[in-house]
């Protein structure tokens, strides 16, 4: 048998930490799509009915609890599946609708839905001819009119 210290330091550390109440590590993807964003979370395992999202102003709080089921008598030769609380907070900054958040569980991922609200959208402004005060027409081309600004 050969002596792995990496692997003894693993086993030690485990040992230490077993039964520490605490909170587990929610892995996450963060991306824009459009008009929202959409935050995925790894929660397997959860009962869905132990997550629970809070909107406190800008701060967006996902809380989510997993309790692992145990049978009397039974003496365990490896339990790396973790128990515990999950959690994870977020600054949403300015410009997003939390009145419009939404969530779904599915397949052990949590997906959370931000809209953006409309002022803070990407849009297209208007360029008024200086000559007149009728908006510049585009030509039938399709091309750009001439004094057009493009975000």
């Amino acid at each position: 048998m050969k002596f792995d210290p990496f692997r003894e330091l693993d086993r030690v550390t485990g040992a230490l930490l077993e039964g520490r109440p605490g909170l587990r590590l929610m892995p996450m993807d963060l991306y824009r799509e459009k008009d929202h964003y959409v935050l995925s979370a790894d929660l397997p395992g959860i009962d869905p009915g132990s997550v629970d999202i809070d909107v406190d102003g800008q701060l967006l709080t996902i809380r989510a609890e997993r309790t692992l089921r145990s049978a009397e008598g039974v003496k365990w030769l490896t339990r790396e599946r973790e128990s515990g609380s999950f959690l994870r907070q977020l600054n949403l900054g300015q410009g997003v609708d939390t009145e419009g958040i939404a969530a779904r569980y599915e397949n052990g991922v949590l997906s959370v839905t931000i809209p953006v609200i409309e002022r803070a959208r990407p849009r297209k402004i208007e360029v008024i001819s200086g000559e007149s005060a009728e908006p510049v027409q585009s030509s039938a081309s399709g091309a750009a009119p001439q004094g057009a600004v493009d975000a």
